[in-house]
């Protein structure tokens, strides 16, 4: 991490990493006091407390880079988001879509009890992960085997989830490089599938086992499309984090969970033909750059997210400020010295996750290199490290 950009990267660093300590804590006491005699009452506690936390990286979003998410979707869809259980898919386009997805949430209403199915490192990532654990996201290993049973009791608990709540799932199973792609239309070439052209070929297990698991709680399906303009960068942590702005356009279409078919391969079919037309659209947002087919919906940046992140900083400093003359940490040698430590592992976590967030450093499942049974047991193997 280069010099200037530490300057302004450690200092959001430190802000967000106390105060998620500070959220942890209150969690993991909620998680053994409450949670035994009242899991509903827990969830609800831990909605807003969790809340407290992504609001931060909202406002990393809409405050402090300024970067502008544009909902295209129709009145009736974006009247009923936040007021109902949805399970939402979702194209992996740029490296911060899990974000993207929190501000579509925050502006629903319904961020603190938004999950997602993640990969099972991500729970050991500090303050991020430890919190996505206490509010119940679902993670798996990457080896169905292992994850069939992990998502069918995952969703399961949610069956009797007391507030709305969505739970967000990247089918492609990857984010999208251009490696990839070039990966995902060889083997749509070598087995008689349509050739992606914006988009990867899903892998529909656990979409599969989703649906069939949600289908008597889960009203909806919200079908996402993220795309950029040509006119904007790709937004990325790194570029957060230092106040740079983009624009990101969100494509919502809403469809009924009773209206899907019955049997386990139509569903699969059924999500297939979804990113069929997933590409079709953003071949048209290419041509037009913006989704002309709805309605830009207004969804102004909200004042909590400010206000939260003003008084996170007011706690963390003036309690920083009380520590030090406590302690008087910085009148001697060691003191300083772990002082510099402690910035120094901050700053070593902000450089973590960054390179977690940047999609030329996720990797998808592995699989056999054989040409699989099923169309959705694509082999897109590649030489990358993460995810």
């Amino acid at each position: 991490m280069a010099i200037a950009a530490a300057a302004v990267v450690v200092p959001v660093g430190l802000l967000f990493f106390a105060s998620g300590l500070i959220v942890n804590l209150i969690q993991a006491i909620c998680y053994v006091l409450i949670r035994p005699l009242s899991k509903n009452l827990y969830r609800r506690i831990n909605r807003v407390v969790a809340e407290l936390l992504w609001l931060e990286l909202v406002w990393l979003i809409d405050w402090w880079a300024g970067v502008k998410v544009q909902i295209f979707t129709d009145h009736e869809t974006f009247n009923l988001m936040g007021k109902e259980h949805a399970l939402v898919i979702c194209n992996h386009r740029s490296d911060i879509d899990w974000l993207v997805g929190w501000v579509l949430a925050q502006r629903s209403g319904c961020l603190g009890s938004t999950l997602a199915v993640m990969k099972k490192s991500s729970k050991f990532l500090p303050v991020i992960g430890w919190s996505m654990w206490f509010s119940e996201y679902l993670f798996l290993e990457r080896s169905w085997a292992k994850d069939e049973n992990t998502l069918k009791s995952g969703i399961k608990r949610l069956s009797d989830f007391p507030l709305p709540f969505w739970l967000a799932l990247f089918v492609e199973g990857t984010r999208f490089t251009q490696v990839k792609l070039l990966a995902a239309q060889e083997y749509a070439t070598s087995t008689g599938l349509p050739v992606p052209r914006n988009v990867l070929i899903p892998r529909t297990k656990g979409f599969v086992s989703a649906v069939s698991h949600m289908r008597s709680f889960v009203p909806a399906i919200y079908d996402v499309t993220v795309a950029i303009p040509k006119s904007s960068p790709a937004p990325t942590m790194l570029r957060l984090l230092q106040g740079k702005p983009s624009v990101v356009q969100v494509h919502i279409k809403r469809h009924l969970m009773n209206e899907l078919p019955e049997t386990d391969e139509a569903v699969a079919q059924w999500c297939r033909d979804i990113f069929v037309a997933k590409d079709a659209l953003l071949d048209k947002h290419v041509a037009e750059d913006t989704f002309s087919d709805q309605e830009l919906q207004d969804a102004r940046r909200p004042i909590k997210s400010l206000v939260v992140a003003l008084s996170w900083a007011f706690v963390v400093v003036a309690g920083s400020v009380k520590f030090l003359q406590w302690s008087s940490l910085l009148s001697s040698w060691k003191g300083v010295a772990f002082s510099t430590f402690g910035l120094a592992v901050v700053t070593g976590l902000m450089h973590i996750l960054i390179l977690f967030s940047q999609a030329e450093r996720s990797n998808p499942a592995k699989v056999s290199p054989t040409k699989p049974k099923n169309k959705e047991e694509q082999p897109l193997v590649t030489n990358d490290k993460h995810q």
